[in-house]
């Protein structure tokens, strides 16, 4: 694979959407493998919760195993991100609501909404990955309030089941690498929300 982002910094911060993990864990992967150094973090949540897509130890062990690092997880260990120029580039992926609602009213409670301000301190690129059964009810709002805020940008989201899940959207994970060349060159990719045809 292309090493296109050769000596690049990517801060990859996981949160709660624990179905959409091992999506991420390949995005992870791939940006590895395209020469990017992976700065891993976790929200208390993501790192301290068990569920029937991993248990918290495995979850960690694996995107530390893929980035090469510690992973970070705790606000006192991700508040250096900034000052110490760690990162050229901010993903969350996956991105809760929760998290956004934070990020949209800058709250800084959890490891992730840390790493993220730390990181905003110097105006570099944050890119969010949506992951939400809420994104178009009560958490829409602080969704748009992100659209419309500087050095933010959107991986774009589809419907995952516009039926039976009439207010949800998730990211294409797969874009990530897309979204985050975008969003270097401050290029939001578009649409931002779709519903695929096939």
């Amino acid at each position: 694979m292309s090493e296109i982002f050769s000596g690049l910094k990517i801060g990859f911060a996981m949160t709660g959407s624990f179905c959409t993990f091992s999506k991420c864990f390949e995005q992870a992967e791939i940006l590895k493998n395209m020469g990017a150094e992976i700065i891993p973090i976790m929200s208390e949540n993501a790192s301290g919760t068990s569920t029937r897509f991993g248990t918290a130890d495995e979850n960690i062990k694996k995107l530390s195993e893929i980035t090469g690092k510690d992973v970070i997880m705790s606000i006192t260990d991700a508040e250096p991100i900034g000052p110490k120029n760690m990162t050229d580039i901010m993903v969350v992926a996956p991105c809760t609501s929760n998290t956004a609602s934070k990020l949209a009213n800058s709250i800084t409670d959890t490891a992730v909404t840390m790493a993220v301000k730390s990181h905003l301190r110097s105006g570099k690129p944050v890119v969010l990955a949506i992951a939400s059964n809420d994104s178009l009810l009560g958490s829409a709002k602080n969704i748009g309030e992100l659209f419309n805020r500087k050095n933010y940008y959107f991986v774009p989201m589809l419907q995952d089941d516009c039926t039976n899940k009439p207010a949800s959207l998730v990211a294409e994970f797969s874009m990530l690498p897309e979204a985050i060349s975008a969003a270097l060159n401050g290029i939001q990719l578009r649409p931002i929300i779709y519903h695929r045809s096939d």
